[in-house]
């Protein structure tokens, strides 16, 4: 009896020790796979300034992704600044800045610009076409 007993127990033993080991790689492989998606993104930060060089406060910063047309617009607070996180690495993005009737030249953050944090800044100088 007392044989069966430890046999039983030697063997719930090992059942949790694959149970373990089981999880434990399913863990490392969503890290893994977590890690790669992680790997795959980049930001993209500056500041948008009138032409006057001051911060440009209320402008609006438009990133268009190139691969699906999709606009995300961010509006710079009182230090002329804007951010984009999460950007895909295999994606080319247009950015633009616009406050009123001023914008600001295109600018493209391209799938060969490899900076993990890019840094694009503008300077609101040219006026908007009129049907705009």
């Amino acid at each position: 009896m007392v044989a069966k007993s430890i046999r039983a127990a030697a063997g719930f033993a090992a059942l949790f020790l694959v149970a373990a080991l089981a999880c434990a790689s399913l863990l490392d492989a969503q890290s893994r796979a977590e890690k790669r998606a992680e790997a795959n993104l980049r930001s993209v930060t500056g500041v948008v300034t009138g032409a006057d060089d001051m911060p440009a406060v209320g402008a609006v910063v438009q990133l268009k992704d190139m691969r699906t047309l999709q606009i995300r617009s961010f509006i710079t607070q009182t230090d002329g600044r804007y951010h984009f996180y999460e950007l895909r690495a295999d994606v080319d993005y247009q950015l633009t800045a616009h406050s009123g009737d001023t914008t600001s030249p295109t600018k493209t953050l391209s799938v060969f610009d490899t900076r993990k944090e890019a840094i694009l800044n503008f300077k609101l100088d040219k006026k908007e076409p009129e049907g705009k």
